[in-house]
């Protein structure tokens, strides 16, 4: 896994995603600090990288990055860890629209396209 605090190249990205799942990468944003965490297994062992680093768990956000497609359709909101009824979100989809954008602004900003 490979904690994120600044730009990626997308490259690099891709080469994470051939280590595991080929042409996905799953990753965990944490949208009040803007960092990312990428190249694990699973979200839920991105999101503990993220905890033991100070975030807070409501800010955390599951999603799946795929490197070889088009830039609007890189980004799939699906992740168990998104399931948080106290938050409104019944679903592993990320529902609400203003934090997809944090997430997608977030994403943006840190790979390098």
């Amino acid at each position: 896994m490979k904690f994120i605090d600044s730009k990626i190249s997308k490259k690099e990205l891709t080469d994470i995603a051939k280590e595991r799942f080929g042409d996905m990468v799953k990753a965990v944003v944490d949208i009040e600090l803007g960092i990312m965490v990428v190249g694990g297994e699973l979200h839920a062992d991105e999101e503990a990288m993220l905890l033991e680093r100070d975030s807070k768990q409501e800010n955390l956000w599951g999603i799946n990055i795929y490197t070889d497609k088009p830039d609007n359709e890189r980004i799939e909101f699906d992740s168990m860890i998104n399931i948080r009824p106290r938050q409104n979100n019944r679903s592993r989809d990320v529902l609400d629209p203003e934090i997809r954008e944090k997430i997608t602004i977030i994403v943006n900003n840190i790979v390098e396209l």
